[in-house]
């Protein structure tokens, strides 16, 4: 049972990001300069009711063959299913709630960010919050898109060979129309536990502050094999949400602005995360 699980999941392509693929955009100074000239050609856009709408609603399968229809749809629902049952039975504890409360106060909304193997309770956890992730453009992203859409969360379609500079744009105009966002800061491929520059630049670009967190499972089943070792809790399972401080960027940070913020969220997201290791440990 427990190997079945593990591959249930290992399934799931590096697509799937709570927020993830705006990651590719890590640390490299061309793809810095991409962005830049992104945000000039978009500086200032806002969302059109479409994009809004779009981000939350289910995509027109209409271009796949039936078979492919059939799979999808099938795919969505028994992930959606299954993560919800384990989550159901999951009893949560929660440190630092003040920290989300500050990244939501004062006409801010939050960018969550975590790591990668972490995103299976995140995702049910910040569940009905109508964060914005990303989700690559393929067929394996429209399932994915789909069962966390059924959890209230959007998604932006952008992957590192299909329009990841386009998905960091309609995020950041999302945001401007009050949707918060997410991130796995060391997604889509690691290497594990190192953070990327995804979230700075967006909190750059939005103004808004970027809140780390981390979930840990008393007990959980693990894939060794993959590259981030990815859990999945095992129901009825404890776990503990940690929530660091929030961290803001200022809009005219520079480069060296911007990778000194990054460096505080590999820290704040270290911290908790070691805190985190103590909890299950106690």
């Amino acid at each position: 049972m427990e190997n079945e699980i593990l591959t249930c999941f290992l399934l799931l392509p590096s697509a799937y990001c709570l927020p993830g693929l705006f990651d590719i955009l890590a640390s490299v100074p061309t793809k810095l300069l991409m962005q830049a000239s992104a945000e000039r050609q978009f500086k200032g856009a806002r969302p059109t009711r479409h994009t809004i709408e779009r981000a939350y609603t289910f995509a027109d399968l209409s271009a796949y063959p039936l078979k492919k229809r059939f799979l999808i749809r099938l795919a969505d629902l028994g992930f959606f299913t299954l993560l919800k049952l384990i989550g159901l039975t999951v009893r949560f504890e929660v440190e630092g709630i003040e920290n989300w409360e500050t990244a939501s106060s004062e006409e801010h909304i939050p960018i969550y960010t975590c790591w990668h193997n972490r995103v299976f309770l995140a995702t049910y956890f910040w569940r009905r919050r109508r964060i914005v992730v990303m989700t690559s453009q393929s067929f394996d992203g429209e399932y994915i898109a789909r069962f966390i859409q059924r959890f209230g969360y959007g998604t932006a379609r952008g992957s590192s060979t299909r329009g990841g500079v386009g998905a960091i744009v309609e995020m950041a105009r999302l945001m401007r129309a009050g949707c918060p966002t997410g991130f796995t800061i060391d997604g889509p491929k690691g290497p594990r536990y190192e953070a990327k520059m995804g979230a700075v630049l967006l909190a750059k670009k939005s103004g808004h502050p970027i809140l780390p967190f981390t979930i840990t499972c008393e007990r959980f089943w693990e894939a060794r094999k993959s590259w981030d070792r990815f859990q999945v809790p095992k129901p009825f399972t404890r776990a503990q949400v940690a929530i660091a401080s929030p961290i803001h960027v200022p809009a005219e940070a520079d480069e060296a602005t911007l990778l000194a913020k990054r460096d505080e969220l590999q820290r704040a997201l270290e911290d908790i995360t070691r805190r985190g290791d103590q909890w299950r440990a106690s």
